[in-house]
């Protein structure tokens, strides 16, 4: 039974990965957000592209199965990440496998039913495109400490 069921995962793996693509052809940085944290994001990616900044989205609609491979895909040829989420970091995890060190990854939560603002997720974009971006830094615990400062 346990190996009917991994080969039906399987195929659901190579069958259901489920996203949306907005403006990844000459994207530089790739804002990754899913459900209303993603839907906002588009907002903010809309506005920093009409300042010039050349970011593109990647939204997920199924988390699991999760969007590795497109995601693998793009840690070869973009300058780095910023994942958006409304929790501390579920899905950065999964983008941190995804991207495999290749390529920096930054990270914007919030939590406790706190939705993002466009304007804040357009500030993290300006932060990520002003560099210098590291891939040697904890994203969580960089904005852990960001957010601490804010107090």
């Amino acid at each position: 039974m346990n190996l009917r069921l991994i080969s039906r995962w399987r195929t659901i793996q190579d069958n259901e990965v489920r996203y949306k693509e907005y403006f990844l052809d000459d994207a530089e940085f790739v804002i990754i957000g899913f459900g209303t944290a993603g839907r906002v994001a588009l907002s903010a990616v809309r506005a920093a592209r009409q300042q010039g900044i050349k970011v593109g989205l990647l939204r997920p609609i199924t988390v699991s199965p999760f969007p590795f491979e497109v995601i693998e895909q793009l840690a070869g040829r973009v300058s780095g990440f910023l994942v958006t989420e409304m929790n501390s970091g579920q899905m950065l995890e999964d983008v941190r496998l995804a991207v495999k060190g290749r390529a920096p990854i930054e990270f914007y939560g919030r939590m406790g039913g706190v939705v993002p603002f466009p304007d804040e997720i357009l500030h993290e974009i300006h932060r990520i495109a002003a560099g210098p971006l590291s891939i040697n830094t904890s994203p969580r615990d960089d904005w852990f400490e960001r957010m601490v400062g804010m107090r």
